[in-house]
């Protein structure tokens, strides 16, 4: 890993083994991009990537301007053959010739959004700085990473600009953002300010997107680049279950396992856009960061404004490289704290098995029969506070109904842990609802227009997180609960987005921070709790996998992936989540049958089979099953206990995709490639169906395993021959049988001899 700086050519190379990144300072003083992609030999002068336009049948013998006539924009200062919208730019800002995308537009005191910032100097930092107040990627040992600190002025305007590029030591990854300083005295305000700007010098990739909607996140949707705009966003406050902050680019012939993929995600949680533009030249311009729609941030003299992390991943391995990479990135450089690295406790949750309908009684009963079958952690889930018996009412109320808890979640929680499991508890502390004392003494602590109509969405509305008393009070609540009970886990749950994005407590010019102010009212919230119980597992849900996102990853480790928690469904979810998140990372649960989202019906074997690739739990009440299935159930537990280190940390790889198919596969590996699982799923069962042999990945060529129910292979075999799969769709642990049909599944067991 090494920066390398070349004063006479004004040129930044950063490198390791994998990738090379190259800037330059072109004439006018702004950044240049050069190349991004696998490594380069460095050298001292790379301008000869830096493009001139000179067209077909044209001289060359004048100057730029008069070569494309009246069509391309040059400053005064302008070299031949440099039109400005022709260039790659590092960090460009609106108007000043470059008709493209920009990063960044500030509107100055005279009503212009003209800026131009020339390079000014450059700094060279060991590991990596913290972001003040976001969540980021990190190091622990300086020799981790290595950042550049860009540095460009716009001395008209009085206002700094400052880049950071951190290229780590393993994998192809750059992380970026930028910090706007307003060093004048006159008031400017930021329209936009985004994460990042890559220009590429072709359009020969694929796009692929991570979309859906509540119960069916993340699906990718590809399309081939075309010139134009092409982009996801989200505008509900949120990162949201619609679109997800991440973009991968590939080469039309990269597989899972080879050719050019990468990858683009957005540390942050609230609104959001990533987009490519691709002109008329065929040239793509990637941007990423804040949405701008909404978007306005008022800095004053002094002050300054830091947007969010973006992330870039490089591979040449495939999407499956892409993914490992980003995987190896958040789940140890982005997870933070006591339970970063541990296993997860096997959990149940009560929702599904009561939901609104309990009392201690039936909750104690629940954990008992949870206890028997080996579960570790019991949850109680939303209703045990105020005068919360359905939606309508005590959201913002966080006392304990002592009508259903005699002794409050302090009692609850010690009787948990005296039959030896964790305890852990529900909250949705950004939402009220209007029936709530919280709302009646104060109805202007949510975001809402005076003398507008607020807008109920689950009969609930949002708190104005933006300001901080709002937030002290949250803290304060929950503060109160930790210390007063024995709490190891929580389900944080958000389920609505904004409507009526406005504060009281901000003056008009300043109504534009809201959407921000509330995400980093959000973090602070996080930052303090975690802080004052670092012991507590926080899980973050948003009606599931609503706000599945880096920034969240920073304070709790795992999400609930989806409010479906239908085997066959999560598939296709948790398929399309491993893109960019680690299994470590997905909350996946046993539910009860009939579904209660979709109805159907699979078998305990297959339920779980999904489920053991992620935090592994229950969301049922283990007394309504039979004893035989109970027993089932008892050995999937067990099973997890044995192997869920491998399953939650290893190196996951895609083989089958659900959405190419009726078949679906996926395998971890452990890191001295000893073990593997494989997960292999079908959806319908085939009539007369002829051999079926699934290709594995990521083992020793060399290495012979013992594979469950298959005999010994060499790891060569297993990569390029495959498993004979033809029959094999029941799981076995010990004397577990689950039958063949549709939704059936098996989990292959693999250990090198």
């Amino acid at each position: 890993m090494n920066i390398f700086v070349h004063e006479k050519t004004k040129t930044f190379h950063l490198q390791n083994d994998e990738i090379s990144y190259i800037m330059t300072v072109l004439p006018n003083g702004h950044m240049g991009q050069l190349y991004f992609g696998k490594k380069l030999h460095d050298r001292e002068d790379f301008s000869y990537l830096l493009e001139g336009f000179i067209r077909n049948g044209e001289s060359g013998e004048y100057c730029a301007e008069e070569q494309e006539g009246r069509h391309a924009g040059y400053p005064l200062d302008c070299v031949c053959g440099a039109s400005m919208e022709r260039l790659r730019l590092e960090y460009p800002s609106c108007w000043g010739g470059d008709f493209r995308q920009y990063a960044l537009e500030i509107l100055q005191d005279n009503g212009s959004r003209l800026t131009d910032f020339a390079f000014s100097g450059y700094e060279l930092l060991p590991g990596k700085p913290r972001l003040a107040g976001l969540p980021a990627t990190y190091t622990e040992e300086d020799g981790e990473a290595q950042t550049l600190v860009l540095k460009l002025r716009d001395e008209t305007a009085k206002l700094e600009l400052t880049l950071l590029y951190t290229i780590f030591a393993k994998d192809g990854i750059i992380a970026r953002s930028a910090n706007i300083k307003n060093t004048g005295k006159r008031t400017v305000y930021l329209e936009r300010a985004l994460s990042l700007c890559l220009d590429l010098p072709d359009m020969d990739y694929e796009m692929v997107q991570f979309s859906g909607t509540w119960t069916r996140e993340r699906h990718p949707k590809v399309r081939r680049l075309e010139q134009g705009l092409q982009g996801i966003e989200s505008i509900r406050g949120s990162s949201s279950h619609h679109q997800n902050p991440f973009l991968l680019l590939r080469r039309p012939d990269a597989t899972e396992m080879s050719g050019e993929v990468m990858g683009f995600s957005l540390v942050y949680s609230g609104n959001f856009m990533a987009q490519v533009q691709v002109d008329t030249y065929d040239a793509s311009r990637v941007l990423l960061g804040i949405h701008p729609d909404g978007f306005s941030w008022k800095l004053s003299e002094g002050e300054n404004f830091q947007t969010p992390e973006a992330v870039i991943v490089w591979s040449d391995k495939g999407q499956n490289g892409m993914s490992q990479a980003f995987h190896r990135l958040y789940q140890r450089r982005l997870c933070r704290g006591y339970w970063r690295d541990k296993a997860r406790p096997i959990l149940l949750n009560n929702w599904e098995a009561t939901y609104f309908d309990f009392n201690e009684e039936k909750l104690l009963k629940i954990a008992r029969k949870a206890k028997e079958n080996g579960v570790e952690l019991f949850v109680l889930d939303d209703g045990w506070f105020g005068k919360r018996r359905d939606d309508y009412a005590g959201l913002g109320d966080w006392v304990p109904a002592k009508e259903l808890l005699p002794e409050g979640i302090a009692g609850l929680s010690r009787k948990i842990e005296e039959m030896g499991m964790m305890f852990g508890l529900w909250f949705e502390p950004e939402m009220v609802n209007p029936d709530s004392d919280l709302y009646r003494a104060h109805p202007d602590w949510v975001l809402s227009v005076p003398e507008r109509k607020e807008t109920l969405y689950r009969h609930q509305l949002v708190l104005d997180f933006s300001r901080k008393d709002v937030v002290d009070y949250i803290f304060d609540s929950m503060a109160k609960i930790f210390r007063e009970s024995r709490i190891s886990y929580v389900k944080w749950d958000y389920n609505r987005y904004f409507s009526e994005c406005f504060s009281r407590a901000l003056p008009a010019d300043q109504q534009g921070e809201v959407f921000h102010r509330y995400i980093l009212g959000l973090y602070d919230l996080y930052e303090r709790l975690t802080s004052e119980f670092p012991h507590i597992l926080f899980e973050s849900c948003a009606s599931g996998g609503g706000r599945f996102d880096p920034g969240l990853l920073y304070y709790a480790p795992q999400t609930w992936t989806s409010d479906n928690t239908d085997c066959v469904g999560r598939l296709q979810i948790q398929y399309g989540t491993s893109f960019v998140y680690p299994v470590s990372s997905m909350g996946s649960h046993v539910s009860a049958v009939p579904n209660h989202q979709v109805r159907r019906v699979a078998s305990i074997a297959t339920r779980a089979n999904v489920a053991a690739f992620g935090t592994y739990g229950y969301e049922l009440d283990l007394n309504k099953l039979t004893g035989e299935e109970q027993e089932e159930m008892g050995r999937y537990t067990e099973f997890m206990k044995k192997h869920r280190e491998l399953l939650q940390f290893g190196t996951f790889y895609r083989l089958k995709s659900p959405f190419e198919g009726n078949e679906t596969a996926w395998m971890v590996v452990s890191e001295d490639k000893k073990e593997a699982i494989v997960g292999y799923y079908k959806v319908l069962s085939e009539p007369n169906k002829g051999f079926d042999r699934l290709k594995l990945a990521g083992l020793r060529e060399d290495v012979l395993y013992e594979v469950s129910g298959k005999g010994t292979h060499y790891g060569d075999e297993l990569m390029n021959l495959g498993i004979i799969t033809s029959g094999d769709m029941a799981f076995r642990t010990g004397d577990g049988y689950s039958g063949r049909g549709d939704f059936d599944s098996v989990l292959y067991f693999l250990k090198a001899e």
